[in-house]
């Protein structure tokens, strides 16, 4: 049975228990009301974080008014969400720290981010890593610290963190099992050379994409030639290999032997090239252009070697993809026309409509992957960034099966 106050008169009978609860309630919900109160007295809010419930001592890790010795408490909270609340608001405390605080009460607080740093829950110490990655005012003991622990905590402190010095990242970068350090440390702005060159001879290819993408790297000339003899294979650098303005002669008569006849036009519209280079990437153009034309000259003998591949089960995918990053145009609507059983006519119309849908629908039609649709829509149909149309959750076709079915059928595509 419960005790209700009504008008502040108390029943005549009064069980114990019942007073027992009314008092606890009663404490509770004055401890909850203070605990989020700025004014209320240090002393009381030390007291409710010794005492109070676990919603009050969450209040209290979260309150930027509560005393330094309630948070160095809290900081060894055994309620996971109370450390987390704690861990938020004391990366913001400590930049703001009053130049006349007492060494107490910093040493307080610096005791509570250390614990926090350690704290068993990674989900507690990645809060206070994102708070505290672009700080230069805590312990670079912590920083290097956090700088080692798993993803979700070392990656903000590993792009962000200028407590970090060459050395340590470096050193990190030898002694990293995790890729996600690579990555993150490529993202760094600025970088300095001699941490770029580290990155590259491990030959991670995400975090040489990122690096690569980044325009505050400094990247020495030894690095990126490095870099350029091993990218071949690796389309995810070329664009932005290209792109580089730091590129040696040799570096873009190496990168115009392999990438994409896009790319290699881009390569030729750069005024840095001396006379040899800008000759040998004419040259190379012209071989591309040659290389296409056979297919305009004798379709009939190209569709029949098509018919060849398609039946060994090497027209496919990569097949196509070649072809469009090799410029050869002709060879690509040859071969969707193969896979697709329509007239090369229709997928030449389908291109010039110059609208990213029905070439979708095609390229869904013939069992190619939108990663290519998409390399088309690029590279060959040269469409404006907002008409592009890329991949649902980066590998999926963006239009339902109807959608694409009336496309088709739009274009008298048999299905």
């Amino acid at each position: 049975m419960s005790i209700r106050l009504i008008s502040g008169v108390l029943p005549e009978k009064l069980d114990p228990d019942d007073v027992v609860r009314m008092l606890e309630h009663r404490q509770r919900e004055a401890e909850d009301a203070l605990a989020v109160r700025r004014d209320a007295a240090p002393e009381v809010l030390y007291f409710i974080a010794q005492r109070g419930s676990p919603a009050a001592r969450r209040a209290i890790a979260a309150n930027p008014s509560a005393p330094a010795h309630a948070n160095h408490l809290l900081a060894n909270d055994s309620d996971d969400e109370v450390r987390a609340e704690l861990a938020a608001k004391i990366g913001r405390l400590i930049p703001h720290l009053p130049p006349d605080t007492s060494e107490k009460v910093r040493a307080l607080t610096m005791e509570a981010l250390e614990r926090l740093a350690q704290d068993q829950l990674p989900r507690v110490r990645a809060i206070l890593a994102e708070e505290i990655k672009l700080l230069d005012c805590v312990p670079k003991r912590v920083i290097r610290r956090l700088a080692r622990d798993v993803e979700s905590v070392s990656a903000p402190i590993l792009e962000y963190s200028p407590l970090l010095s060459d050395a340590d990242l470096i050193e990190i970068i030898s002694t990293a099992g995790a890729h996600h350090a690579l990555l993150a440390i490529a993202k760094r702005r600025p970088l300095r050379g001699n941490v770029s060159e580290a990155i590259s001879e491990a030959l991670n290819v995400p975090a040489i994409s990122a690096l690569l993408a980044n325009s505050s790297a400094e990247i020495r000339q030894q690095t990126l030639e490095k870099i350029v003899d091993h990218a071949e294979g690796v389309t995810e650098w070329h664009g932005t290999l290209v792109l580089r303005n730091d590129l040696s002669q040799r570096a873009i008569r190496r990168l115009a032997g392999f990438v994409s006849a896009s790319l290699v036009e881009q390569l030729a519209t750069r005024n840095d090239l001396d006379a040899d280079t800008a000759e040998r990437l004419k040259k190379k153009m012209r071989a591309r252009v040659e290389a296409a034309q056979p297919a305009e000259d004798a379709p009939d003998v190209l569709a029949a070697e098509l018919a060849k591949l398609r039946k060994k089960g090497k027209l496919d995918d990569a097949f196509v993809e070649r072809a469009v990053e090799g410029g050869q145009r002709e060879l690509m609507v040859a071969s969707i026309a193969q896979l697709s059983g329509a007239p090369a006519s229709t997928v030449r119309r389908i291109l010039a409509a110059g609208s990213a849908k029905p070439l979708t629908a095609l390229l869904w039609h013939c069992g190619l992957s939108m990663r290519t649709c998409f390399k088309i829509q690029t590279f060959i149909m040269h469409l404006p960034a907002q008409e592009l149309l890329p991949a649902r959750g980066g590998v999926s076709f963006p239009l339902s099966e109807a959608e694409m079915r009336w496309h088709l059928d739009y274009f008298a595509v048999p299905t």
